[in-house]
């Protein structure tokens, strides 16, 4: 009886560990009906972007896949191509979602000649026979801008992973596959073949698995075997999409910035939307691959403060943890290097042999050793002074120590540390006894507020409103 409850409550574990997975729950069980096409996340800030002064006339020959990349498997790759075959007809969708530019026809510009020549020739017969004043067929658009590119790489199992663990027959497992397509987009001028602007989009694709099972003897003889899980893949034709309306989205922005068309409406609002778009190419700048975001975090100082425990290693047995408190000031060198002082108040304590309260002054150099990271170890080393309370004695001593924080924003970060102080004495518990000098170390928990960040960002912005109205006065 014990083992049959133990047995329902892992399995009672193993469901309520995938009620997280709203893919597990959701599966489809019976034939689903045709449906519209769904929208990216990029499709509403298309749609609804500042309108044009002017819709532009683009012609869209070919946006094609460039790569050539089959769809892997696990033992290769099959014969069908990783990557939609489709891309243009993605474009012109996502020109005409725009209302920016006015699309024509000029992929199968072929069919559309021959179709024209279809009608002038039965209109030509219509005309002798029976009314010879027919109009004549109008002539087509033609385009003032040509959009150029495709996708040019499609790059498979750029991250892949996993985790599992099986214990007593019981075991689970996750897996993932990340793989990333690169789409180009630039504005070819019809009139002087002039490249007006090109930009560049990435997306990733994100595939993954996971599952749980349950193999042991229950009984003599008498197996139990269960198994469960699910997988999902991120639509390979909706990370194109993605990327397309993304890129269309970003030539519009910059055509705005660059004066090759205009926006109508709200300068104010027009602003905004280009500095949206400024914040966001500045964030990618600083984005390497695998999402790692390279920008100097932290400000050219701080303020910390800290509180912890302190224990002594004297002459003294049984020594106490105590309280520690303390606080102070940082100045960057560089993003890996600075210099930080701080006055800590502490109390030291052996039980009843030897309790006193100190003052330290604490002078160190600190290397963050991954500063353009949200989560950083770091090490710190050097020198500084301890007295007690009634400053009566006072000793010299060196430090050094490492710690690891966290920002929770680029003003503000929280950090945990621990400090090994050797004091150049062995009266640091009034005893001097053997050859060995007294120590002592703390253990903090602390927060870091930096500064002059925001004045930088001030700055930008008080520099984009200058440049703006500079713009208007000169319109006027």
């Amino acid at each position: 009886m014990r083992r049959s409850f133990h047995l329902a409550g892992i399995l009672l574990g193993i469901v309520l560990s995938l009620t997280g997975c709203g893919s597990y729950f959701s599966q489809p069980f019976s034939v689903q009906e045709a449906r519209l096409g769904e929208q990216t996340s990029v499709t509403k800030k298309l749609q609804k972007a500042p309108q044009p002064v002017e819709p532009i006339v683009v012609g869209v020959y070919k946006f094609r896949d460039q790569t050539g990349q089959y769809k892997p498997t696990e033992n290769g790759s099959t014969f069908s191509t990783a990557v939609t075959q489709g891309a243009t007809t993605i474009l012109i969708k996502a020109l005409e979602d725009s209302k920016w530019f006015v699309p024509i026809e000029r992929e199968n510009l072929s069919n559309l000649l021959n179709e024209r020549n279809i009608i002038r020739s039965t209109r030509k017969e219509y005309r002798k026979t029976k009314n010879p004043n027919e109009p004549q067929l109008p002539p087509l658009l033609y385009a003032g801008i040509i959009l150029e590119g495709g996708i040019v790489s499609y790059d498979s199992n750029i991250v892949t992973g996993g985790l599992g663990a099986r214990y007593f027959g019981i075991g689970g497992a996750t897996q993932y596959r990340q793989d990333r397509i690169t789409v180009y987009l630039r504005a070819v001028s019809t009139s002087s073949g002039k490249i007006l602007k090109t930009v560049y989009v990435s997306k990733t694709i994100l595939s993954q698995s996971l599952s749980a099972n349950f193999f042991r003897y229950v009984n003599f003889k008498r197996l139990l075997e269960a198994e469960t899980g699910y997988t999902r893949n991120e639509p390979a034709q909706l990370a194109v999409t993605e990327a397309i309306e993304k890129a269309v989205n970003s030539l519009i922005v910059e055509g705005v910035e660059d004066k090759l068309w205009k926006a109508k409406g709200d300068t104010a609002a027009i602003d905004t939307w280009v500095a949206e778009y400024h914040a966001e190419k500045e964030t990618a700048a600083n984005t390497r691959l695998y999402d790692r975001y390279f920008k100097e975090r932290r400000g050219k100082a701080a303020i910390t403060a800290k509180v912890g425990g302190a224990l002594i290693s004297g002459d003294y047995a049984d020594a106490e943890l105590t309280y520690t408190t303390e606080l102070g000031g940082k100045w960057f060198l560089n993003p890996y290097l600075n210099m930080n002082l701080s006055v800590q108040k502490m109390d030291l304590s052996n039980g009843a042999a030897f309790v006193e309260g100190l003052n330290a002054v604490n002078l160190s150099t600190e290397v963050i050793l991954l500063p353009f990271e949200s989560f950083t170890p770091f090490l710190f080393g050097g020198a500084g002074m301890v007295s007690n309370d009634e400053f009566e004695k006072t000793l010299f001593k060196f430090q050094y120590g490492a710690g690891i924080e966290y920002l929770l924003s680029d003003t503000v970060g929280v950090q945990v540390d621990a400090t090994h102080n050797l004091v150049m004495s062995d009266e640091l518990d009034n005893v001097v006894q053997g050859k060995r000098d007294d120590q002592y170390f703390t253990f903090s928990v602390g927060v870091n507020w930096y500064f002059d960040r925001l004045f930088k960002k001030k700055e930008h912005k008080k520099k984009i409103k200058k440049e703006t109205s500079v713009d208007n006065q000169k319109k006027k």
